[in-house]
C-alpha cells in the first residue's frame, strides 16, 4: 500500500554537475524570491561569481605553495562550493566541508558521490569555538524556506526563513572547533555560518595564526568591527566584497595577483 508523501529533495542536472536539490529552498520577499535552490533551479548555478573568486584565490595558493593545498567549506550546504573546488583541485589538494542541518547534510554527501569527489571528507558537525554540542531546532524541509539562511542559535533578530522556527523543539549534534581537526595544511578557508563566523574564528585562533589561510568570511549576521579587529591583529589585509570579507595575510604571496585599481577588485 503506498503512502501519499510530498517530493522535495530532487535532482537537478546544473552547471556544477547533477547535484541533489530541495525544490522547497526560497523564501519569497518583497524583492523577490532567494534560497541556494531556487537559484539553481532558476540559472541552473548558484552564486557562480563567488564559486570563480574562491577557486581563483586557491590556484593561487598552489602556485605560491605547490600541490596538497587544503580548502574547508564551513557551511556547505548542498555542496556547490565543495563539489566546485574538488574537482578543480583533484590531483593537487583536498576540501573538508562542514554542514551542521543533517538532512541537508545528506543531499551534502549525495553529491559529492554523484560527483565523484573523491578528494573531499564530509563532516555531520556545526563549528564553534570549542568541541561539544549544540542543541538546534528542527525544520520542515518540506515547507518553503531559504534553508542556508538558517540560524542555529536563537537571538533576538533571527532572520524569518520562510517558515518559523520553535528554538524549544531542538536535537543534540557534535560541535567541533577548527583547531580540533589538527590540519598540518590549511589554505583557504570559507566561513558561511549564519552568525556564529566570530565562534568560528575563535574555534581556528591557532590554525590562522600557524598557518596563515586565505579567509573569506560572510558578514551580513556578524559583527564587522569584531571581525576587522580580528583580521587587522593578525596582520591580514582586508577586503569588503558584498557580503564577504577577504582575508590574505600580509605574508602571503598571493596578495601580489590582487588588483583594486580604481576601486575594482580583481585577481591578475
Amino acid at each position: 500500500m503506498s503512502v501519499k508523501k510530498p517530493i522535495s529533495f530532487i535532482l537537478g542536472s546544473t552547471n556544477h554537475g547533477t547535484m541533489i536539490i530541495n525544490r522547497n529552498d526560497f523564501n519569497h520577499t518583497k524583492n523577490g524570491a532567494y534560497g541556494v535552490g531556487i537559484q539553481i533551479l532558476t540559472n541552473s548555478s548558484y552564486d557562480q561569481q563567488e564559486v570563480n573568486l574562491a577557486i581563483r584565490l586557491i590556484e593561487k595558493r598552489r602556485k605560491y605553495f605547490k600541490d596538497g593545498v587544503v580548502a574547508l567549506d564551513c557551511g556547505a550546504n548542498i555542496g556547490v562550493h565543495t563539489i566546485e573546488w574538488a574537482k578543480k583541485m583533484t590531483g593537487w589538494g583536498e576540501v573538508y566541508s562542514f554542514e551542521a542541518q543533517e538532512k541537508i547534510y545528506y543531499a551534502l554527501a549525495g553529491n559529492i558521490a554523484l560527483n565523484n569527489c573523491f578528494n573531499v571528507t564530509a563532516k555531520h558537525v556545526a563549528l564553534g569555538s570549542t568541541n561539544g554540542n549544540i542543541a538546534i531546532p528542527q525544520l520542515d524541509y518540506n515547507q518553503p524556506s531559504s534553508f542556508g539562511s538558517f540560524e542555529l542559535e536563537e537571538k533576538a533578530n533571527n532572520e524569518f526563513i520562510g517558515q518559523k522556527i520553535d528554538y524549544q523543539n531542538t536535537k543534540k549534534i557534535e560541535m567541533i572547533s577548527i583547531d580540533s581537526l589538527n590540519l598540518k595544511i590549511i589554505d583557504f578557508i570559507k566561513v558561511d555560518v549564519e552568525g556564529m563566523e566570530e565562534k568560528v574564528l575563535k574555534g581556528a585562533n591557532k590554525s590562522i595564526e600557524n598557518l596563515l589561510p586565505i579567509l573569506l568570511i560572510e558578514h551580513i549576521k556578524s559583527d564587522r568591527d569584531y571581525l576587522k579587529k580580528y583580521l587587522a591583529t593578525r596582520e591580514y589585509e582586508t577586503f569588503f566584497l558584498g557580503m564577504n570579507i577577504l582575508a590574505i595575510h600580509k605574508k602571503d604571496q598571493t596578495l601580489t595577483s590582487i588588483n583594486t585599481k580604481d576601486g575594482v577588485f580583481k585577481i591578475n
